[in-house]
């Protein structure tokens, strides 16, 4: 028997995607939203695509290495197969990100207690 939790991996990927819409201007909100509806499959996989490969290609003006997990999370929505290693990349960069505004915040306060009263 099998000691690991069971992971809900698509309400991961769901979550990522709400955690993504709540830091985006409306706009862009907007249309994630949109995305994210079933009856956007026609343009959402192709979009994937598209952002995955100009994630690769980040060393030209313009595109963003932010491109490839975007592209990765919108075909996740619909390739099963990718929903595990997906949700588990996403869970791991999330992880460190919050261990790094943690370890910024600590740094900030540990140079105004150096700093003294005034500093």
């Amino acid at each position: 028997m099998s000691t690991e939790p069971v992971v809900d991996y698509k309400a991961e990927i769901e979550r990522h995607f709400a955690w993504l819409q709540t830091r985006l201007p409306t706009g862009p909100s907007k249309f994630v939203g949109w995305l994210r509806q079933p009856s956007s499959k026609l343009v959402r996989i192709p979009l994937a695509i598209l952002l995955m490969l100009g994630g690769v290609f980040s060393i030209l003006p313009v595109l963003g290495l932010w491109m490839l997990p975007l592209g990765l999370l919108l075909i996740a929505q619909d390739v099963p197969l990718l929903e595990k290693p997906v949700a588990q990349i996403l869970g791991w960069v999330e992880r460190k990100w919050i261990e790094r505004e943690r370890n910024k915040q600590t740094e900030k306060e540990r140079l105004k207690n150096i700093g003294g009263p005034n500093g």
